[in-house]
């Protein structure tokens, strides 16, 4: 049984395409990038396409001074926790911000989720920052039921923008028989088996109790693939409306003309008019219409014709910038050291996340 699930294991990640490495998706992409490169004069073009965020987004940004552009009515309760704070004081600004446990502790500098915890407790939340010798934001915990990726491109001469891609997310769940355990639920379920070594870190003290006949069990609440969510393409639900309230939205976050917003809301009619959600973080030119990874209604080489497309908007929206309103090109030793330090970084986050999975 072991055996034949590994094996389902290693040729499921084969023959879908959604687990495939980044590298599959952009290096056959490549060329088109150096195209526009050429066509900018310049390799480094991308870095001027969001003006208000570190670098327009290249992953080495701040989440935090990220979340500071958001407006308050759709910003999270969050505080930053320095990797030297004092964790006395760092419990004095969570209560001063009035938020509750349970809290999410996530990396200020992140990606695909690593590290990103729900905390029940401030002993739990100490134990859990005195781990990791990095930078975290504490962020109260939204309870909306669903969450979503929005991707949004306006160019910088043109008042209204566009939505070119929303991804509706489905977190991780199981349910119940009323006679097998939790861990036997995860080992028998497909999907959840993929993810087996991080649901049972997270729910160790559950494996052996019996769920209830047809009762459901959500076993991530964190919207990453890599943590088991699985992504649908919701560009049907793109409307004039929805566009509008983006519109709006965009008219109120200074220097942000491409990315992708992530979301989570109750009622997606109440989203659509700008009411009921929050944003839990705003993402820049690293984004990926994330639509791309449902494999029902996507192919792969159609999820590469969907990067090259956004990739065309990014360079008219670039140039535009650095062409009208005299927004500067990075310089290109500054852009390769910064990527050289986030593969660092990215490796130590990595390395954490797999001795805390250990």
């Amino acid at each position: 049984m072991k055996i034949n699930l590994l094996k389902y294991k290693y040729l499921h990640k084969i023959f879908h395409w959604e687990y495939w490495p980044s590298s599959l998706f952009y290096i056959p992409n490549l060329p088109f990038g150096i195209f526009l490169a050429l066509k900018a004069k310049n390799l480094t073009f991308f870095s001027a396409a969001n003006p208000g965020i570190k670098s327009s987004g290249n992953g080495c940004e701040s989440k935090f001074q990220t979340l500071a552009l958001i407006p308050e009515e759709f910003k999270p309760k969050s505080i930053f926790h320095g990797k030297k704070d004092n964790f006395e004081r760092t419990i004095k600004k969570i209560q001063a911000e009035n938020i509750q446990f349970p809290v999410i502790a996530k990396p200020d500098i992140g990606f695909r989720g690593l590290l990103v915890e729900k905390v029940h407790s401030e002993i739990e939340l100490k134990n859990y920052l005195q781990k990791f010798e990095i930078d975290f934001i504490i962020q109260e915990y939204i309870d909306y039921k669903h969450e979503c990726g929005i991707f949004y491109t306006r160019n910088p001469t043109q008042q209204n923008g566009t939505i070119s891609s929303v991804t509706l997310k489905k977190f991780l769940t199981i349910t119940g028989d009323g006679i097998s355990t939790l861990k036997n639920l995860v080992l028998s379920d497909k999907r959840a088996f993929l993810y087996k070594d991080l649901i049972f870190e997270n729910h160790k003290k559950l494996l052996d109790s019996i769920l209830e006949k047809n009762k459901e069990f959500q076993l991530s609440v964190i919207g990453n693939h890599c943590r088991g969510t699985q992504f649908f393409n919701g560009n049907h639900l793109i409307t004039k409306e929805l566009t509008t309230t983006f519109n709006d939205l965009n008219a109120k976050i200074p220097g942000w003309f491409y990315g992708r917003i992530d979301i989570k809301y109750d009622n997606f009619d109440a989203l659509k008019k700008g009411k009921n959600f929050k944003i839990l973080e705003i993402n820049g030119i690293i984004s990926e219409p994330t639509h791309i990874y449902d494999t029902q209604k996507s192919s792969y080489f159609g999820a590469l014709k969907s990067i090259r497309n956004h990739w065309k908007i990014l360079f008219e929206i670039s140039t535009t910038n650095h062409n009208i309103y005299k927004i500067p090109y990075k310089n290109s030793f500054h852009v390769w050291k910064e990527i050289r330090e986030l593969k660092k970084y990215s490796k130590k986050i990595s390395a954490l996340h797999a001795v805390k999975q250990s």
